[in-house]
Protein backbone atom coordinates (compact mmCIF):
# COMPACT_ATOMS: atom_id res chain seq x y z
CA UNK A 1 0.00 0.00 0.00
CA UNK A 2 2.65 2.17 1.05
CA UNK A 3 4.65 1.84 -2.19
CA UNK A 4 1.30 2.54 -4.06
CA UNK A 5 0.82 5.82 -2.35
CA UNK A 6 4.78 6.39 -3.36
CA UNK A 7 4.29 5.92 -7.07
CA UNK A 8 1.15 8.06 -6.89
CA UNK A 9 2.84 10.97 -5.67
CA UNK A 10 5.53 10.76 -7.80
CA UNK A 11 3.06 10.42 -10.90
CA UNK A 12 1.35 13.70 -9.40
CA UNK A 13 4.60 15.57 -8.70
CA UNK A 14 5.64 14.78 -12.72
CA UNK A 15 2.42 16.07 -13.71
CA UNK A 16 2.76 19.32 -11.72
CA UNK A 17 6.51 19.57 -12.80
CA UNK A 18 6.05 19.40 -16.58
CA UNK A 19 4.86 22.56 -17.62
CA UNK A 20 6.49 24.46 -15.05
CA UNK A 21 9.69 23.36 -17.01
CA UNK A 22 8.44 24.06 -20.47
CA UNK A 23 8.28 27.47 -19.11
CA UNK A 24 11.51 28.08 -18.06
CA UNK A 25 13.09 26.30 -21.11
CA UNK A 26 11.00 28.77 -23.42
CA UNK A 27 12.38 32.23 -20.95
CA UNK A 28 15.88 30.69 -21.50
CA UNK A 29 15.34 29.79 -25.43
CA UNK A 30 14.10 33.58 -25.54
CA UNK A 31 16.90 35.13 -24.23
CA UNK A 32 19.28 33.10 -26.39
CA UNK A 33 17.54 34.10 -29.03
CA UNK A 34 17.88 37.39 -28.26
CA UNK A 35 21.22 38.00 -28.22
CA UNK A 36 22.28 36.00 -31.05
CA UNK A 37 19.88 38.46 -32.67
CA UNK A 38 22.42 41.63 -31.32
CA UNK A 39 25.41 38.77 -32.61
CA UNK A 40 24.02 39.03 -36.26
CA UNK A 41 23.33 42.60 -36.46
CA UNK A 42 26.90 43.20 -35.02
CA UNK A 43 28.66 40.76 -37.34
CA UNK A 44 26.45 42.62 -40.53
CA UNK A 45 27.36 46.23 -39.70
CA UNK A 46 31.30 44.96 -39.37
CA UNK A 47 31.38 43.20 -42.47
CA UNK A 48 29.74 46.16 -44.12
CA UNK A 49 32.75 48.68 -42.48
CA UNK A 50 35.10 45.83 -44.09
CA UNK A 51 33.47 45.82 -47.21
CA UNK A 52 33.35 49.60 -47.82
CA UNK A 53 36.87 49.54 -47.06
CA UNK A 54 37.73 46.99 -49.46
CA UNK A 55 35.78 48.80 -52.12
CA UNK A 56 37.48 52.13 -51.38
CA UNK A 57 41.19 50.13 -51.41
CA UNK A 58 40.25 48.48 -54.70
CA UNK A 59 39.06 51.55 -56.33
CA UNK A 60 41.88 53.42 -55.32
CA UNK A 61 44.46 49.94 -56.74
CA UNK A 62 42.46 50.16 -60.25
CA UNK A 63 43.30 54.01 -60.66
CA UNK A 64 46.35 53.31 -60.16
CA UNK A 65 47.03 50.37 -62.35
CA UNK A 66 44.69 52.61 -65.21
CA UNK A 67 47.14 55.50 -64.90
CA UNK A 68 50.23 53.06 -65.01
CA UNK A 69 48.90 51.30 -67.68
CA UNK A 70 48.48 54.75 -69.75
CA UNK A 71 51.41 55.90 -69.44
CA UNK A 72 53.52 52.81 -70.33
CA UNK A 73 51.11 53.14 -74.19
CA UNK A 74 51.79 56.21 -74.70
CA UNK A 75 55.58 55.73 -73.79
CA UNK A 76 55.25 52.68 -76.15
CA UNK A 77 53.41 54.40 -78.84
CA UNK A 78 55.43 57.41 -79.01
CA UNK A 79 58.69 55.03 -79.53
CA UNK A 80 56.59 53.56 -82.37
CA UNK A 81 56.17 56.86 -83.33
CA UNK A 82 60.04 57.52 -83.15
CA UNK A 83 60.92 54.06 -85.21
CA UNK A 84 57.90 55.18 -88.25
CA UNK A 85 59.71 58.70 -88.84
CA UNK A 86 63.22 56.92 -88.86
CA UNK A 87 61.92 54.50 -91.29
CA UNK A 88 60.41 57.05 -93.55
CA UNK A 89 63.73 58.86 -93.39
CA UNK A 90 65.83 55.74 -94.42
CA UNK A 91 63.26 55.08 -97.40
CA UNK A 92 63.08 58.46 -98.36
CA UNK A 93 66.88 58.24 -98.81
CA UNK A 94 66.89 55.29 -100.94
CA UNK A 95 64.40 56.78 -103.04
CA UNK A 96 66.69 59.61 -103.65
CA UNK A 97 69.43 56.91 -104.23
CA UNK A 98 67.18 55.15 -106.71
CA UNK A 99 66.83 58.33 -108.62
CA UNK A 100 70.14 59.00 -108.86
CA UNK A 101 71.12 55.59 -110.17
CA UNK A 102 68.66 55.45 -112.71
CA UNK A 103 69.64 58.80 -113.83
CA UNK A 104 73.19 57.54 -114.17
CA UNK A 105 72.03 54.16 -116.10
CA UNK A 106 70.30 55.78 -118.61
CA UNK A 107 73.20 58.67 -119.39
CA UNK A 108 75.37 54.95 -119.63
CA UNK A 109 73.08 54.10 -121.73
CA UNK A 110 73.12 57.10 -123.87
CA UNK A 111 76.72 56.97 -124.50
CA UNK A 112 76.90 53.47 -124.95
CA UNK A 113 74.31 53.54 -127.55
CA UNK A 114 76.48 55.90 -128.94
CA UNK A 115 79.37 53.13 -129.44
CA UNK A 116 77.17 50.66 -130.49
CA UNK A 117 76.27 52.94 -133.59
CA UNK A 118 80.23 54.10 -133.77
CA UNK A 119 81.52 50.49 -133.65
CA UNK A 120 78.79 49.52 -136.16
CA UNK A 121 79.62 51.90 -138.92
CA UNK A 122 83.34 51.08 -138.41
CA UNK A 123 82.03 46.96 -139.00
CA UNK A 124 80.67 48.77 -142.49
CA UNK A 125 83.72 50.19 -143.33
CA UNK A 126 85.57 46.68 -142.26
CA UNK A 127 83.46 45.08 -144.39
CA UNK A 128 83.89 47.12 -147.18
CA UNK A 129 87.92 46.95 -147.08
CA UNK A 130 87.83 43.27 -146.83
CA UNK A 131 85.50 42.80 -149.57
CA UNK A 132 87.88 44.53 -151.59
CA UNK A 133 91.22 43.06 -150.01
CA UNK A 134 89.55 39.96 -151.13
CA UNK A 135 89.22 40.66 -154.26
CA UNK A 136 92.55 42.12 -154.44
CA UNK A 137 94.00 38.71 -153.30
CA UNK A 138 91.33 37.09 -155.98
CA UNK A 139 93.41 39.21 -158.89
CA UNK A 140 96.43 38.50 -157.21
CA UNK A 141 96.32 34.14 -156.72
CA UNK A 142 94.22 33.37 -159.60
CA UNK A 143 91.66 31.83 -157.15
CA UNK A 144 88.06 32.77 -156.51
CA UNK A 145 86.97 32.05 -152.17
CA UNK A 146 85.83 28.56 -152.96
CA UNK A 147 88.99 27.44 -154.57
CA UNK A 148 91.41 28.61 -151.89
CA UNK A 149 89.36 27.09 -149.66
CA UNK A 150 89.38 23.84 -151.47
CA UNK A 151 92.92 24.08 -151.67
CA UNK A 152 93.98 25.16 -147.98
CA UNK A 153 91.28 22.06 -146.42
CA UNK A 154 93.52 19.49 -148.76
CA UNK A 155 96.46 21.07 -147.38
CA UNK A 156 95.14 20.34 -143.98
CA UNK A 157 93.82 17.27 -144.29
CA UNK A 158 97.59 16.03 -145.54
CA UNK A 159 98.87 17.52 -142.44
CA UNK A 160 96.45 15.95 -140.48
CA UNK A 161 96.83 12.60 -142.00
CA UNK A 162 100.57 12.84 -141.32
CA UNK A 163 100.29 14.05 -137.92
CA UNK A 164 97.80 11.49 -137.01
CA UNK A 165 99.60 8.68 -138.34
CA UNK A 166 102.91 9.64 -136.52
CA UNK A 167 100.87 9.77 -133.69
CA UNK A 168 99.38 6.58 -133.85
CA UNK A 169 103.13 5.26 -134.63
CA UNK A 170 104.52 6.91 -131.68
CA UNK A 171 101.77 5.51 -129.21
CA UNK A 172 101.68 2.11 -130.73
CA UNK A 173 105.24 2.06 -130.11
CA UNK A 174 105.24 3.40 -126.90
CA UNK A 175 102.79 0.90 -125.64
CA UNK A 176 104.02 -1.81 -127.83
CA UNK A 177 107.13 -1.92 -126.28
CA UNK A 178 105.71 -1.38 -122.95
CA UNK A 179 103.28 -4.56 -122.97
CA UNK A 180 105.99 -6.57 -124.84
CA UNK A 181 108.39 -6.55 -122.42
CA UNK A 182 106.01 -6.90 -119.41
CA UNK A 183 103.96 -9.77 -121.36
CA UNK A 184 107.50 -11.28 -122.30
CA UNK A 185 108.26 -10.97 -118.68
CA UNK A 186 105.75 -12.88 -117.28
CA UNK A 187 105.49 -15.61 -119.96
CA UNK A 188 109.05 -16.76 -120.32
CA UNK A 189 108.75 -16.66 -116.27
CA UNK A 190 105.52 -18.90 -116.60
CA UNK A 191 106.46 -21.27 -119.40
CA UNK A 192 110.56 -21.70 -118.18
CA UNK A 193 108.86 -22.96 -114.73
CA UNK A 194 106.47 -25.24 -116.32
CA UNK A 195 107.51 -28.08 -118.49
CA UNK A 196 104.35 -30.25 -118.72
CA UNK A 197 104.81 -33.66 -120.98
CA UNK A 198 102.24 -34.06 -123.90
CA UNK A 199 101.23 -36.83 -125.60
CA UNK A 200 99.72 -37.21 -128.93
CA UNK A 201 97.07 -40.17 -128.88
CA UNK A 202 95.04 -41.82 -131.82
CA UNK A 203 92.14 -43.52 -132.28
CA UNK A 204 93.73 -46.69 -132.26
CA UNK A 205 95.57 -48.82 -130.38
CA UNK A 206 97.84 -51.98 -131.42
CA UNK A 207 98.14 -55.18 -129.16
CA UNK A 208 101.04 -57.51 -130.06
CA UNK A 209 100.64 -60.92 -130.33
CA UNK A 210 102.70 -63.91 -129.58
CA UNK A 211 102.11 -65.77 -132.92
CA UNK A 212 99.36 -65.50 -135.32
CA UNK A 213 97.79 -68.51 -134.17
CA UNK A 214 96.31 -66.40 -131.33
CA UNK A 215 94.04 -64.36 -133.93
CA UNK A 216 92.50 -67.27 -134.28
CA UNK A 217 91.56 -68.22 -130.44
CA UNK A 218 90.45 -64.66 -129.77
CA UNK A 219 87.99 -65.26 -132.94
CA UNK A 220 86.61 -68.47 -131.57
CA UNK A 221 84.56 -70.87 -132.35
CA UNK A 222 81.98 -69.14 -135.05
CA UNK A 223 83.21 -65.33 -133.92
CA UNK A 224 81.63 -66.01 -130.71
CA UNK A 225 84.83 -64.32 -128.44
CA UNK A 226 85.45 -61.10 -130.59
CA UNK A 227 82.01 -60.24 -130.56
CA UNK A 228 81.87 -60.88 -126.89
CA UNK A 229 84.46 -58.38 -126.73
CA UNK A 230 83.19 -55.73 -128.77
CA UNK A 231 79.83 -56.13 -127.35
CA UNK A 232 81.11 -55.57 -123.87
CA UNK A 233 84.00 -52.95 -124.13
CA UNK A 234 82.38 -51.15 -127.25
CA UNK A 235 85.24 -51.21 -129.39
CA UNK A 236 85.89 -52.68 -132.59
CA UNK A 237 88.31 -55.30 -133.19
CA UNK A 238 90.62 -55.60 -136.52
CA UNK A 239 91.92 -58.08 -137.23
CA UNK A 240 93.81 -58.30 -140.91
CA UNK A 241 97.20 -59.51 -142.34
CA UNK A 242 99.11 -57.98 -139.91
CA UNK A 243 101.56 -60.05 -138.50
CA UNK A 244 101.41 -60.77 -134.87
CA UNK A 245 99.08 -57.71 -134.17
CA UNK A 246 95.76 -56.60 -133.59
CA UNK A 247 94.30 -53.33 -133.85
CA UNK A 248 91.82 -52.02 -131.37
CA UNK A 249 89.58 -49.09 -132.69
CA UNK A 250 86.99 -46.82 -131.11
CA UNK A 251 87.04 -43.00 -130.38
CA UNK A 252 86.37 -43.73 -126.52
CA UNK A 253 89.85 -43.92 -125.23
CA UNK A 254 88.62 -44.99 -122.13
CA UNK A 255 86.75 -47.96 -124.01
CA UNK A 256 89.90 -48.40 -126.15
CA UNK A 257 92.03 -48.44 -122.99
CA UNK A 258 89.81 -51.59 -121.11
CA UNK A 259 89.72 -53.73 -124.40
CA UNK A 260 93.56 -53.10 -124.84
CA UNK A 261 94.49 -54.19 -120.98
CA UNK A 262 91.73 -56.86 -121.40
CA UNK A 263 92.82 -58.19 -123.90
CA UNK A 264 96.64 -58.29 -123.21
CA UNK A 265 95.39 -60.21 -119.86
CA UNK A 266 93.38 -62.60 -121.80
CA UNK A 267 96.68 -63.27 -124.56
CA UNK A 268 98.49 -63.57 -120.88
CA UNK A 269 96.31 -65.81 -119.62
CA UNK A 270 95.68 -68.55 -122.45
CA UNK A 271 91.85 -68.81 -121.79
CA UNK A 272 89.80 -67.72 -124.16
CA UNK A 273 86.18 -68.03 -123.79
CA UNK A 274 83.11 -65.95 -123.43
CA UNK A 275 83.16 -66.33 -119.61
CA UNK A 276 86.60 -65.70 -119.31
CA UNK A 277 86.27 -62.73 -121.18
CA UNK A 278 83.54 -61.04 -119.26
CA UNK A 279 85.41 -61.82 -116.10
CA UNK A 280 88.55 -59.57 -117.93
CA UNK A 281 86.81 -57.02 -118.97
CA UNK A 282 85.52 -56.76 -115.16
CA UNK A 283 88.58 -56.44 -114.15
CA UNK A 284 90.26 -54.17 -116.60
CA UNK A 285 87.08 -51.54 -116.48
CA UNK A 286 87.67 -51.55 -112.38
CA UNK A 287 91.59 -50.79 -113.03
CA UNK A 288 91.11 -48.23 -115.30
CA UNK A 289 88.95 -46.56 -113.25
CA UNK A 290 90.96 -46.57 -110.09
CA UNK A 291 93.68 -45.32 -112.71
CA UNK A 292 91.29 -42.58 -113.38
CA UNK A 293 91.09 -41.84 -110.01
CA UNK A 294 94.70 -41.62 -109.02
CA UNK A 295 95.27 -39.44 -112.27
CA UNK A 296 92.86 -37.05 -111.34
CA UNK A 297 94.66 -37.13 -107.39
CA UNK A 298 97.85 -36.76 -108.89
CA UNK A 299 97.08 -33.40 -111.33
CA UNK A 300 95.26 -31.92 -107.85
CA UNK A 301 98.55 -32.96 -105.81
CA UNK A 302 100.72 -31.73 -108.77
CA UNK A 303 98.71 -28.46 -108.77
CA UNK A 304 98.62 -27.70 -105.24
CA UNK A 305 94.71 -27.30 -105.55
CA UNK A 306 93.09 -28.67 -102.78
CA UNK A 307 89.55 -29.28 -101.43
CA UNK A 308 88.02 -30.75 -104.49
CA UNK A 309 85.19 -32.77 -104.88
CA UNK A 310 85.74 -36.40 -105.25
CA UNK A 311 83.77 -36.85 -108.59
CA UNK A 312 85.70 -33.45 -109.86
CA UNK A 313 88.91 -35.71 -109.45
CA UNK A 314 87.39 -38.36 -111.58
CA UNK A 315 86.54 -36.38 -114.51
CA UNK A 316 89.67 -34.78 -114.34
CA UNK A 317 91.30 -38.63 -114.75
CA UNK A 318 89.04 -39.04 -117.41
CA UNK A 319 90.70 -36.46 -119.08
CA UNK A 320 93.56 -38.39 -119.17
CA UNK A 321 92.41 -40.53 -121.80
CA UNK A 322 90.52 -37.10 -123.87
CA UNK A 323 92.82 -35.36 -127.06
CA UNK A 324 92.20 -31.98 -128.36
CA UNK A 325 93.91 -31.39 -132.18
CA UNK A 326 96.59 -34.34 -130.84
CA UNK A 327 97.06 -32.25 -127.11
CA UNK A 328 96.72 -34.65 -124.17
CA UNK A 329 93.40 -32.79 -122.21
CA UNK A 330 95.14 -33.44 -118.90
CA UNK A 331 98.10 -32.61 -119.66
CA UNK A 332 96.94 -29.41 -121.00
CA UNK A 333 95.17 -28.31 -117.54
CA UNK A 334 97.66 -29.20 -115.75
CA UNK A 335 99.95 -26.93 -117.80
CA UNK A 336 96.98 -24.28 -117.75
CA UNK A 337 96.90 -24.38 -113.95
CA UNK A 338 100.57 -23.84 -113.76
CA UNK A 339 101.07 -20.75 -116.12
CA UNK A 340 97.87 -19.08 -114.88
CA UNK A 341 99.14 -19.17 -111.09
CA UNK A 342 102.90 -18.40 -112.38
CA UNK A 343 100.93 -15.31 -113.99
CA UNK A 344 98.63 -14.32 -110.98
CA UNK A 345 101.89 -14.20 -108.83
CA UNK A 346 103.08 -12.03 -111.37
CA UNK A 347 100.18 -9.73 -111.42
CA UNK A 348 99.60 -10.17 -107.67
CA UNK A 349 96.09 -12.14 -108.21
CA UNK A 350 94.83 -14.60 -106.28
CA UNK A 351 96.95 -17.38 -107.35
CA UNK A 352 94.93 -20.07 -105.28
CA UNK A 353 92.13 -19.46 -107.51
CA UNK A 354 94.14 -19.21 -110.53
CA UNK A 355 95.20 -22.93 -110.71
CA UNK A 356 91.98 -24.41 -109.38
CA UNK A 357 90.22 -22.71 -112.64
CA UNK A 358 92.94 -23.10 -115.01
CA UNK A 359 93.01 -26.93 -114.02
CA UNK A 360 89.26 -27.21 -114.12
CA UNK A 361 88.55 -24.86 -117.12
CA UNK A 362 87.78 -27.65 -119.87
CA UNK A 363 86.78 -30.10 -117.47
CA UNK A 364 83.57 -30.22 -119.64
CA UNK A 365 85.57 -32.28 -122.09
CA UNK A 366 85.53 -35.00 -119.89
CA UNK A 367 81.49 -35.63 -120.54
CA UNK A 368 81.25 -34.41 -124.27
CA UNK A 369 80.63 -37.99 -125.65
CA UNK A 370 77.73 -38.60 -123.22
CA UNK A 371 76.45 -34.62 -122.98
CA UNK A 372 74.90 -32.80 -125.72
CA UNK A 373 76.65 -28.96 -125.80
CA UNK A 374 79.81 -27.72 -126.13
CA UNK A 375 82.65 -28.57 -123.32
CA UNK A 376 81.70 -24.80 -122.02
CA UNK A 377 78.56 -24.89 -121.34
CA UNK A 378 78.87 -28.97 -119.92
CA UNK A 379 81.68 -27.45 -117.85
CA UNK A 380 79.48 -24.73 -116.33
CA UNK A 381 77.14 -26.81 -115.04
CA UNK A 382 79.56 -29.36 -113.52
CA UNK A 383 81.03 -26.31 -111.95
CA UNK A 384 77.61 -25.57 -110.38
CA UNK A 385 76.61 -29.05 -109.92
CA UNK A 386 79.66 -29.13 -107.58
CA UNK A 387 79.71 -25.97 -105.87
CA UNK A 388 82.16 -24.14 -107.04
CA UNK A 389 83.32 -19.99 -106.58
CA UNK A 390 81.24 -18.25 -109.08
CA UNK A 391 84.77 -16.57 -110.21
CA UNK A 392 85.57 -20.28 -111.04
CA UNK A 393 82.43 -21.03 -113.10
CA UNK A 394 82.77 -17.15 -114.70
CA UNK A 395 86.58 -18.19 -115.38
CA UNK A 396 85.25 -21.80 -117.27
CA UNK A 397 82.72 -19.45 -119.31
CA UNK A 398 84.72 -17.23 -120.04
CA UNK A 399 87.91 -19.00 -120.94
CA UNK A 400 86.43 -18.80 -124.99
CA UNK A 401 85.38 -15.97 -124.86
CA UNK A 402 81.78 -17.35 -124.97
CA UNK A 403 80.99 -14.40 -122.61
CA UNK A 404 82.98 -11.19 -121.78
CA UNK A 405 85.87 -12.17 -119.01
CA UNK A 406 85.26 -9.79 -115.95
CA UNK A 407 87.76 -10.26 -113.64
CA UNK A 408 91.40 -11.05 -113.49
CA UNK A 409 91.74 -14.82 -112.86
CA UNK A 410 89.50 -15.02 -115.90
CA UNK A 411 91.85 -12.83 -118.26
CA UNK A 412 94.86 -15.13 -116.81
CA UNK A 413 93.05 -18.60 -117.43
CA UNK A 414 92.09 -17.85 -120.76
CA UNK A 415 95.74 -16.32 -121.33
CA UNK A 416 97.32 -19.50 -120.49
CA UNK A 417 95.13 -21.79 -122.08
CA UNK A 418 95.83 -20.05 -125.75
CA UNK A 419 99.42 -20.33 -124.51
CA UNK A 420 99.26 -24.04 -124.18
CA UNK A 421 97.62 -24.51 -126.91
CA UNK A 422 98.96 -22.01 -129.24
CA UNK A 423 102.71 -23.02 -129.15
CA UNK A 424 104.69 -24.48 -131.44
CA UNK A 425 104.14 -28.23 -131.12
CA UNK A 426 101.33 -28.37 -128.68
CA UNK A 427 98.80 -29.28 -131.53
CA UNK A 428 97.83 -30.51 -134.51
CA UNK A 429 95.36 -28.81 -136.69
CA UNK A 430 93.03 -29.83 -139.05
CA UNK A 431 94.98 -29.21 -142.74
CA UNK A 432 91.61 -27.89 -144.26
CA UNK A 433 90.75 -25.53 -141.40
CA UNK A 434 94.42 -24.39 -141.82
CA UNK A 435 93.88 -23.75 -146.06
CA UNK A 436 90.69 -21.83 -144.53
CA UNK A 437 92.43 -19.36 -142.44
CA UNK A 438 95.12 -18.56 -144.86
CA UNK A 439 92.48 -17.60 -147.97
CA UNK A 440 90.45 -15.75 -145.14
CA UNK A 441 93.09 -14.12 -144.02
CA UNK A 442 94.25 -12.99 -147.49
CA UNK A 443 90.30 -12.62 -148.42
CA UNK A 444 90.32 -9.62 -145.55
CA UNK A 445 93.42 -8.03 -146.80
CA UNK A 446 92.72 -7.83 -149.96
CA UNK A 447 89.38 -6.22 -149.71
CA UNK A 448 91.12 -2.85 -148.98
CA UNK A 449 91.57 0.00 -151.64
CA UNK A 450 95.05 0.02 -153.08
CA UNK A 451 95.85 -3.54 -152.16
CA UNK A 452 98.14 -5.36 -154.65
CA UNK A 453 98.66 -8.20 -153.66
CA UNK A 454 99.09 -10.18 -150.56
CA UNK A 455 100.74 -13.76 -148.74
CA UNK A 456 100.08 -15.07 -145.57
CA UNK A 457 102.97 -16.72 -144.11
CA UNK A 458 104.51 -18.44 -140.81
CA UNK A 459 101.84 -20.49 -141.01
CA UNK A 460 99.31 -17.65 -140.74
CA UNK A 461 100.99 -15.87 -138.02
CA UNK A 462 101.47 -13.11 -140.44
CA UNK A 463 100.53 -11.52 -143.61
CA UNK A 464 102.18 -9.58 -146.19
CA UNK A 465 100.48 -6.78 -147.97
CA UNK A 466 101.82 -5.12 -151.11
CA UNK A 467 100.23 -1.43 -151.74
CA UNK A 468 100.03 0.64 -154.43
CA UNK A 469 102.27 3.21 -153.73
CA UNK A 470 100.15 5.86 -156.22
CA UNK A 471 97.04 4.83 -154.13
CA UNK A 472 98.69 4.69 -150.43
CA UNK A 473 100.87 7.17 -149.42
CA UNK A 474 104.07 6.28 -146.17
CA UNK A 475 101.73 8.06 -143.72
CA UNK A 476 98.38 6.39 -144.50
CA UNK A 477 100.31 2.77 -144.66
CA UNK A 478 99.91 3.16 -140.94
CA UNK A 479 96.57 3.82 -140.90
CA UNK A 480 95.68 1.00 -143.72
CA UNK A 481 97.52 -1.74 -141.00
CA UNK A 482 95.82 -0.85 -138.32
CA UNK A 483 92.31 -1.03 -140.37
CA UNK A 484 93.27 -4.32 -141.97
CA UNK A 485 94.52 -6.13 -138.11
CA UNK A 486 91.20 -4.65 -136.77
CA UNK A 487 89.02 -5.97 -139.51
CA UNK A 488 91.06 -9.49 -138.43
CA UNK A 489 90.29 -9.51 -134.69
CA UNK A 490 86.68 -8.87 -135.70
CA UNK A 491 86.19 -11.30 -138.10
CA UNK A 492 88.36 -14.48 -137.40
CA UNK A 493 88.94 -17.16 -134.54
CA UNK A 494 92.90 -17.96 -134.43
CA UNK A 495 95.47 -18.71 -131.83
CA UNK A 496 98.08 -16.26 -130.58
CA UNK A 497 98.63 -13.55 -132.77
CA UNK A 498 99.16 -12.31 -136.82
CA UNK A 499 101.50 -9.85 -137.58
CA UNK A 500 100.37 -7.09 -140.57
CA UNK A 501 103.37 -6.29 -142.81
CA UNK A 502 102.34 -3.48 -145.40
CA UNK A 503 105.22 -2.97 -148.33
CA UNK A 504 105.46 0.12 -150.22
CA UNK A 505 107.38 0.82 -152.59
CA UNK A 506 108.48 4.37 -154.75
CA UNK A 507 109.85 3.90 -158.04
CA UNK A 508 110.97 7.42 -159.54
CA UNK A 509 112.65 6.91 -163.41
CA UNK A 510 114.25 9.30 -165.54
CA UNK A 511 116.28 9.53 -168.84
CA UNK A 512 120.14 11.28 -169.87
CA UNK A 513 118.75 12.43 -173.37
Amino acid sequence: MTIYIGIIAFAAGLIIAFPLGVKYRKRIAEAELGSAEDEAKRLVSEALKTAESKKKEAIVEAKDEIYRMRTETEKELKDRRSEVSRLERRIQQKEESLDRKLENQEKKEEALQKKMTEVEEQLKEADLVKKHQFEMLEKISGYTADQAKEYLLTNLENELTHEKALKITQIEQRLKDEADQKAREIITQAIQRCAADHVAEVTVSVVPLPNDEMKGRIIGREGRNIRTLETLTGVDLIIDDTPEAITLSCHDTVKREIARIALERLIQDGRIHPARIEEMVDKARREVEQKIKQDGERAVIETGVHAMHPELIKLLGRMRYRTSYGQNVLAHSVEVAHLAGIMAAEVGADVNQARRAGLIHDIGKALTHEIEGSHVAIGVDIAKKYKESPEIIHAIEAHHNDVEPKTIVACLVQAADAISAARPGARRENLENYIKRLEKLEEIANSFNGVEKCFAIQAGREIRVMIKPDVISDDQMVITAREIAKKIEDEMEYPGQIKVNLIRETRSVDYAK
